[in-house]
């Protein structure tokens, strides 16, 4: 009986798109299929995912926008085509460990009362594994400063999923979609559960941070504040200056003050 469905926007990812998907054959739970939705690929993405959906019939399926829609766009897109118990996440070109599934879905079936489990993740690039992120147990509101999951080793329950009406395909919460979507949930009364063990490896520029853009940081402030106030979090003007003082701060500077641990 399939229990997962696997939702992954896959755009322009071909030399990792194999490594993403083995690593989804080889997890220890095999009751998942995998929804695939390209969004635009200019490279032979789209030839990569239909050797998979050819050789893994029922295992795969593949779909396509009609233009490049953004991540969140592209999810409920795939979210058309979900018909189980729970959601995945999972990127083109990353890397579930083995035990992902097998340790999330167990806890979400012995644990009723979370909508959703994540865990941390092991941060890797062309070099190797760099950085291990850190996260355990439930979240308190005060995690909202930042995200409090990662999005991308994630696993929800399908019928919150859709009760809180799935992701939010705004331009003003493009690249955040994630944090907005940890909103939704805890705005309607629901909770979640990190997991200690990192599960989940992001494929991850050691730079790709200090090179956000100004743009990007003023979007995520003004979220911040709407996210702050709907949770009746303090100060929720305050809180989310320091992300976007960054924009004006040269790159090196952001590096050595995260290396001083003065900023996420």
């Amino acid at each position: 009986m399939v229990r997962i469905s696997v939702i992954m926007g896959i755009y322009n990812c071909a030399p990792t798109l194999a490594e993403a998907l083995d690593s989804l054959l080889a997890q220890t739970y095999q009751d998942f299929k995998v929804i695939m939705c390209d969004d635009g690929s200019s490279d032979n993405t789209i030839e990569v995912a239909q050797g998979y959906v050819d050789k893994y019939p029922g295992k795969f399926l593949l779909i396509r926008n009609e233009r490049n829609m953004k991540l969140a766009a592209t999810l409920n897109h795939c979210l058309e085509y979900v018909d189980t118990e729970y959601v995945a996440r999972m990127d083109g070109d990353d890397i579930s460990l083995p035990a992902r599934f097998e340790k999330e879905i167990e806890f979400l079936d012995n644990h009723p009362e979370y909508a959703l489990v994540s865990c941390p993740m092991i941060y890797f690039d062309e070099t190797g594994d760099y950085r291990q992120g850190k996260a355990s147990g439930e979240p308190p509101l005060s995690a909202f400063n930042g995200s409090p999951f990662c999005h991308a080793p994630v696993l929800m329950r399908h019928s919150v999923l859709e009760s809180i009406g799935r992701y939010t395909a705004e331009p003003s919460v493009e690249r955040i979609e994630d944090y907005y979507l940890w909103f939704k949930f805890y705005r309607d009364g629901y909770k979640g559960y990190n997991l200690s063990e990192p599960l989940y490896k992001m494929r991850n520029d050691r730079n790709a941070f200090s090179r956000r853009k100004a743009s990007d940081r003023w979007r995520t402030y003004l979220i911040t504040i709407e996210v702050k106030k709907g949770l009746g979090l303090p100060m929720p003007y305050l809180s989310g200056l320091p992300g976007l003082l960054k924009a004006f701060v040269p790159g090196n500077v952001v590096r050595l003050a995260k290396k001083w641990k003065l900023v996420r």
